[in-house]
């Protein structure tokens, strides 16, 4: 914020720079200008007052007093007044040597005569006038420009300016404040349902990690007693208690018996680590299909053309599908990221084909390394195929694909085929 602030008053500076500058031009050219301009002016009138006053030898033929008043001075431009010296009057001596205005004397028959005149440049006024206003006009313009972005954009993002921060740290609870502003009301709405998001999450797992070790706590109580149950025959039958064949069986079919409990217990166990260990929200309704692609079209034409991959969407008929927008473009780009990603960067395809009530929208890539009897697995959750060495991921992101489609009641299968990989997403038709 300080920073604009100076950014601010150095363009005030700039403009009284630039607008001094160019007076001290206008200035500088209008005397050269006009100090010709009125020399020109005295000389024809001190010529004027020669020819009115001395005959061609010489001669007086008027005084200087009637000379100077047969000048008509109302058309001159520049000069404000003739005098002439008298040596015999000393009063007027002092006076016509000093004076405020400028004067220049010529000497007219003998006589010393001064005549003076105001540089007057009206153009150059005039042009100082607007070239000042214009300057004045411009930098209280750019001022109020900047003021206003500055009220308008940079305030309020500077005031945001701490809340990713805060986020990174945790800090889920830091308060975004609501401003009725037109350019970052989205934005700040955006980053208030980030953190209410990030908060809420924070909650589910504290509660799924509370959860899980409550239910691993209960397991692991209820598995001791058939352990010890196990433990004890066990021992009882290396020290060779039991002679008798049948009450050996008993003790073997009792082992047997307890460690399919603790086998319960562990499938248990892996159910509960597996089974809903993300929460994800579905808001169902109706969306146009056009929407989706067009925003898969804006998104992935530029970044494929960097790469040389050539990106094609075949031609469709829009329709109204049943399911959330949003979530059907998250699933979408998830599986042409994972196109990009396993493939060869040759070439990536959006098919489209109708089967009773529903669309499908294959995503086809070429490339493809997984071996066919893999493929049924590439929808479970933490799976990675023998394709996916040396590249980084999680083996959530089809999984989670396939949550999504189930949850917006549609489907989502794979095929492999040779060196190409074809990813269906079923959507229903509203």
């Amino acid at each position: 914020m300080k920073r604009f602030n100076r950014l601010i008053i150095e363009i005030i500076l700039i403009f009284a720079a630039i607008a001094l500058l160019t007076d001290l031009i206008i200035v500088s050219e209008g005397k050269k200008k006009h100090g010709r301009e009125y020399r020109v002016e005295i000389e024809r009138t001190a010529n004027a007052i020669e020819k009115t006053m001395l005959n061609d030898d010489g001669t007086f033929i008027m005084t200087p007093s009637d000379a100077i008043a047969s000048i008509d001075m109302s058309d001159k431009k520049y000069l404000t007044g003739i005098s002439v010296f008298n040596p015999s009057d000393e009063n007027n001596a002092p006076s016509f040597f000093t004076g405020n205005s400028d004067y220049s004397l010529r000497l007219i028959g003998g006589l010393l005569f001064r005549f003076d005149y105001t540089p007057v440049n009206t153009i150059t006024d005039t042009l100082l006038f607007f070239c000042n206003l214009i300057f004045g006009i411009s930098a209280c313009l750019t001022v109020m420009i900047m003021l206003y972005l500055k009220i308008k954009l940079i305030k309020p993002f500077d005031s945001l300016s701490q809340v990713p921060i805060e986020l990174a740290k945790g800090n889920l609870t830091f308060p975004v404040k609501e401003e009725k502003n037109k350019f970052f009301g989205k934005f700040i709405w955006g980053i208030d349902l980030l953190r209410e998001h990030l908060e809420e999450q924070k909650r589910n797992d504290l509660m799924l990690e509370k959860d899980k070790k409550t239910l691993l706590l209960s397991l692991s109580h209820d598995i001791k007693t058939p352990l010890s149950a196990i433990k004890l025959s066990a021992k009882a039958l290396s020290r060779e208690l039991y002679k008798d064949p049948v009450k050996k069986k008993e003790i073997a079919d009792g082992i047997n018996s307890k460690a399919d409990e603790i086998q319960d217990y562990i499938n248990k166990i892996v159910d509960a680590s597996r089974n809903d260990f993300i929460n994800i929200d579905v808001e169902s309704g109706e969306f146009y299909l056009s929407g989706v692609m067009n925003n898969l079209k804006q998104y992935y034409k530029d970044k494929f053309s960097l790469s040389r991959t050539a990106f094609e969407i075949s031609d469709y008929s829009d329709c109204l599908l049943k399911g959330d927008a949003d979530r059907c473009l998250e699933v979408l780009q998830n599986v042409i990221e994972n196109a990009a990603k396993y493939g060869d960067g040759r070439s990536i395809n959006i098919d489209f084909s109708r089967e009773e009530n529903c669309v499908l929208i294959t995503i086809t890539n070429t490339g493809c390394t997984l071996p066919e009897n893999e493929a049924v697995h590439i929808f479970d959750s933490f799976w990675r195929g023998s394709n996916a060495k040396g590249k980084e991921g999680s083996g959530l992101g089809l999984y989670i694909c396939r949550k999504l489609m189930n949850q917006m009641d549609g489907d989502i299968y794979a095929v492999v085929h040779d060196d190409l990989m074809s990813v269906t997403a079923v959507l229903r038709q509203a």
